[in-house]
């Protein structure tokens, strides 16, 4: 699976909750497109922090299922523009005449 170019948009978003994460970079390092960082700031409680870089994130959710901190992750995936779906077909099939 390659990374989205940079020309396309991203199709997700992640906030990480400084309170919850310790800073254990399990998430960083199972982003397939590497958009998560370890802050070089330290939190409140002394660790650096994951954080979002702001793109090239596509919505996967693999850092929120890796990560032990219940809360500390949320992904929000962008939905797909909508594409009207035109009537199907069948080839040989005649419809009944209106009355």
């Amino acid at each position: 699976m390659s990374s989205p170019s940079k020309a396309e948009a991203a199709r997700g978003n992640v906030t990480v909750n400084v309170e919850e994460c310790k800073g254990c970079g399990l998430c960083v390092e199972s982003c397939p497109p590497k958009c998560l960082e370890l802050a070089p700031e330290l939190s409140a409680y002394g660790v650096h922090p994951a954080r979002y870089i702001g793109h090239d994130c596509t919505g996967c959710g693999i850092c929120f299922y890796c990560c032990p901190e219940p809360g500390a992750i949320t992904v929000y995936r962008r939905l797909a523009p909508y594409k009207p779906v035109a009537p199907r077909e069948i080839p040989g099939e005649q419809h009944a005449a209106t009355l």
